[in-house]
């Protein structure tokens, strides 16, 4: 339970089902310059009284487990050494594998608990032939998120619930305002839980000590040099703002190299790409990497709508790696962010993008 809309009603619709529900809440770290520390705390003890007051008004009991090492080790230092390492993380991803669906649903179980609900918007599936669990789209389109739990494991998912998938945004916010909940329009944020205003290049200095001449050239395709950068964990594939360079046209992030500390920059025609391969793979409606060629949907982040492909097992990878073809080329393939895969609306699996044909 986070004090957000979504996991109240989640826990709400649990009750109308006869479920006798508990709520957690997981305490972790609070990250802001020194002149906003007071402030983030004070934030974040108005957002427990609100979790505690929702509990009240539903009748459930609410348990606080402390997460503050295992956030910062699991999920900020991972985050902040694949910025250093040139890649694009999606932490997301990670603290529902590692935190949520990990230490939160084992903890549930040593406590005795059947089952651990979350207010994500996904649908829990079994499949009758396979009896695969695996996870379909919601209801929602502008609201699915399968793709941040393609990481999930058969274990973890016949153990889940997913009250919101059949549910729209605008329905659960009308049940929470029948429900005169406080947050029934609270708004939504859209940035990493953990990076105060979004600033990554800011946080991760904060975060990593000696941290000193990091500063690299940045190169066209050629190899010239047409300026320099502020350091490579200051970037991302397919970034154009923030670069401080003069061109006609604008540039585009297209390769970060980490043993030259150097950026490579192009055009936007040049970012569009027809290949990957994915390394760290998982299966869900599957149960293993396919034998030949398959034939998918493919979504390589978020706010992206899947295109088609094909995945064809990587040799010489032991079955832990695919190369994906795209039909039609694809903007900024970012190493480090997750990909994921669909048959129409159902979750195959998913893996990290390893690095670019």
């Amino acid at each position: 339970m986070s004090g957000g809309v979504d996991s109240s009603v989640a826990a709400y619709l649990l009750l109308q089902q006869n479920q006798k529900v508990t709520a957690a809440y997981m305490k972790l770290p609070v990250y802001s310059p020194p002149m906003h520390q007071t402030n983030l705390l004070e934030e974040k003890k108005r957002e427990f009284e609100q979790v505690r007051i929702i509990c009240q008004k539903l009748n459930i009991p609410l348990i606080a487990l402390e997460y503050e090492q295992e956030f910062r080790k699991e999920i900020v230092e991972y985050f902040c050494q694949e910025y250093l390492a040139g890649r694009t993380p999606n932490p997301c991803i990670l603290c529902n594998k590692k935190l949520k669906f990990g230490l939160l649903m084992e903890k549930a179980r040593q406590l005795g608990f059947d089952s651990l609900a979350t207010g994500h918007y996904a649908i829990l599936r079994k499949d009758p032939l396979s009896q695969r669990f695996y996870l379909q789209r919601a209801k929602d389109p502008q609201k699915d998120q399968s793709y941040f739990l393609y990481t999930l494991t058969q274990d973890q998912l016949k153990n889940s619930l997913f009250p919101l998938g059949n549910y729209t945004k605008e329905e659960v916010r009308n049940i929470a305002k029948k429900l005169k909940l406080p947050i029934h329009d609270k708004s939504e944020s859209q940035e990493i839980c953990f990076i105060p205003k979004g600033n990554y290049s800011e946080f991760i200095k904060s975060q990593i000590k000696n941290l000193e001449n990091y500063s690299g050239p940045i190169k066209n395709r050629k190899g010239k040099i047409l300026g320099y950068h502020k350091g490579i964990f200051s970037y991302t594939i397919g970034q154009r703002r923030g670069l401080g360079l003069y061109n006609p046209s604008p540039l585009y992030v297209l390769a970060i190299d980490l043993k030259e500390n150097s950026i490579m920059v192009g055009e936007k025609s040049e970012t569009y790409q027809n290949e990957l391969i994915a390394t760290k793979l998982n299966w869900m409606l599957l149960d293993s990497i396919p034998a030949g060629p398959k034939s998918i949907f493919a979504q390589i982040r978020y706010r992206q709508s899947p295109r088609p492909a094909v995945i064809i097992p990587k040799e010489g990878k032991e079955n832990q790696a695919v190369k994906v073809i795209f039909k039609e080329p694809v903007k900024s393939i970012a190493p480090g962010q997750s990909i994921v895969f669909y048959l129409k609306d159902k979750v195959l699996g998913g893996g990290i993008i390893h690095e670019k044909e």
